[in-house]
């Protein structure tokens, strides 16, 4: 379990820190301590687990989630009811003048009011009552079974018990009334009588069973009312575990066998590993995870999750039957398909795995017919052996093409022989155009030839003579002084109605006319971006 403390771990021991996890969770590791000695439950999760920095906590511990501050004005106490301090003999001053007792007054008294109060008869004073206070907390002000008392309840129990006493007694009556009327019945018919009661002290006898294990009966304890038998009685039949049953954390008391996780009730490894599967009683949690039709359930539960991913309206808890009844009908769907695709590629391909005979001429290549030939190659008697072919077409010369593709390599590809081409979807042009090939790739090695040898060093560019900075006017053009700086103040303007988007104008007017003096300005004025002292102009 994770802690606070906020030490570096290297990737090593993070994987390990998760696979420990992992084992715990499994069952296939103890779970950890805290301070106190509990185990702590691998299943909580790390935002509940792992105590706040300021905390300091050193190992693993669970007591941030616990009530560690006590609330002073908790008590358990509650009202005691009917309790009395003092029972006056007379009326006394400033009592109620109904009952005559001092801790409430005649608006608040709950007795019934007299013809005369206590006040004019100074007689029957009921006594004073105790008055209690709490401070009582957030919880307790909103308890609704606060200061319940549970020995009431003996009043229910007992009401329940006189309601079964009375009907076991009314049943005893029924049934003695029966048995008066059938004596006096013919006597032809006392064998019959005969049988018919002693089916009815049967009936009597299941039903006072029932009644007196009702009267015993626990509380806690779980019980099915069945039918027993056609005239209508019932009996109890226990639908729990039987006592005598072991439990799962009972059948191997080492400390280091099967992880027994009590919150879940769940043990997934197999406590007793070495027993004899036929006399086993119970091999973990994971054995009925994987028999059965347990798997069937979880193909079932993620098709429903991967529909309902897909946008098809399939909820497994929701409903159920329709997801079982969709899933049926996609596994048939899938079979057919399978089986489709199966015949199709046979039908193809053929099978090799069918005992079909293979044609002897396929096998060896000759049969038994004889042909007679002539000097030049004629059949003269006979017919001449068919040439076995195979289920690929042959043969087939698309283009123009002479010869099948593949007929010719070179430089790793496959191409036409014929005409020596490497594109399967080209025209043929037979002796031409290898020929013409041929002299595109002559006249490729020529030029290639030609470019080395009249490759040369390239001539240094000579270096320009700059103006001073700023300018590139070379050093022989004179320049009017006047009209450079008018030129420079002109570009300031410029400048100036750029950076302010409110002076722009509409109508944009330029000259085409640019002097000497406009360039050099503009030369002057431009921003350098190398120039490292740009970013303080304004």
């Amino acid at each position: 379990m994770a802690t606070a403390s906020m030490a570096f771990k290297s990737r090593e021991d993070h994987r390990k820190q998760l696979e420990l996890e992992e084992a715990r969770k499994a069952g296939l590791a103890p779970a950890e301590v805290d301070e106190d000695g509990k185990e702590i439950n691998p299943h909580i999760p790390q935002y509940m687990s792992s105590a706040p920095w300021y905390l300091n906590a050193e190992r693993p511990s669970l007591k941030h989630q616990r009530k560690w501050k006590q609330d002073p004005n908790y008590t358990d106490k509650w009202y005691e009811r009917g309790a009395k301090i003092f029972q006056a003999d007379k009326y006394r001053k400033g009592a109620c003048q109904n009952c005559g007792a001092m801790t409430h007054d005649a608006k608040s008294c709950m007795e019934r009011p007299r013809k005369k109060g206590a006040i004019h008869t100074n007689m029957y004073i009921a006594p004073d009552e105790k008055i209690e206070t709490f401070e009582l907390d957030y919880d307790a002000k909103r308890d609704r079974w606060n200061g319940y008392d549970t020995s009431t309840y003996a009043r229910v129990v007992d009401r329940y018990e006189a309601r079964d006493d009375a009907r076991r007694n009314h049943l005893k009556e029924q049934q003695l009334k029966k048995l008066e009327e059938k004596s006096n019945n013919q006597n032809d018919e006392a064998a019959a009588v005969a049988e018919v009661s002693d089916e009815d002290e049967d009936d009597l006898r299941v039903d006072e069973v029932k009644v007196d294990e009702s009267k015993q009966m626990d509380f806690a304890k779980v019980e099915k009312r069945v039918r027993t038998t056609g005239g209508g009685s019932t009996g109890t039949v226990r639908n729990l575990r039987i006592r005598e049953d072991t439990a799962k954390y009972l059948l191997n008391l080492d400390v280091n066998s099967s992880h027994y996780d009590p919150k879940t009730r769940s043990m997934r490894e197999d406590p007793i590993p070495d027993t004899d599967p036929n006399e086993k009683s119970y091999g973990g949690d994971n054995q009925y995870r994987t028999s059965g039709q347990a798997s069937e359930f979880k193909q079932l539960t993620m098709h429903a999750w991967e529909a309902s991913e897909k946008g098809q309206d399939m909820h497994m808890q929701a409903a159920p039957s329709q997801a079982e009844f969709l899933y049926k009908n996609f596994m048939i769907s899938k079979d057919k398909l399978k089986t489709k695709t199966k015949d199709t590629i046979m039908e193809k391909y053929g099978n090799a795995a069918t005992d079909e005979d293979v044609p002897r001429e396929l096998l060896v290549g000759q049969s038994e017919s004889q042909v007679e030939y002539d000097r030049a190659g004629r059949i003269i008697k006979g017919q001449e052996m068919a040439i076995p072919r195979s289920k690929y077409e042959e043969d087939i010369y698309p283009n123009n093409h002479t010869t099948v593709w593949g007929s010719w390599w070179k430089d790793h590809q496959w191409g036409y022989k014929c005409c020596k081409q490497m594109i399967k979807n080209s025209y043929c042009l037979g002796i031409a155009g290898i020929e013409a090939a041929e002299e595109a790739i002559d006249h490729m090695k020529a030029n290639i030839a030609r470019k080395e040898a009249t490759e040369e060093v390239p001539v240094a560019a000579e270096e320009k003579k700059l103006a001073p900075w700023g300018t590139d006017v070379p050093e022989d053009q004179v320049l009017d002084p006047k009209r450079l700086n008018e030129a420079l103040r002109k570009e300031d303007e410029r400048k100036r109605e750029e950076r302010d988007e409110r002076k722009r104008k509409y109508n944009v007017k330029w000259n085409d006319e640019v002097t000497a003096e406009d360039m050099e300005a503009y030369r002057m004025k431009r921003t350098h971006h190398d120039d490292p002292m740009k970013d303080f102009l304004n």
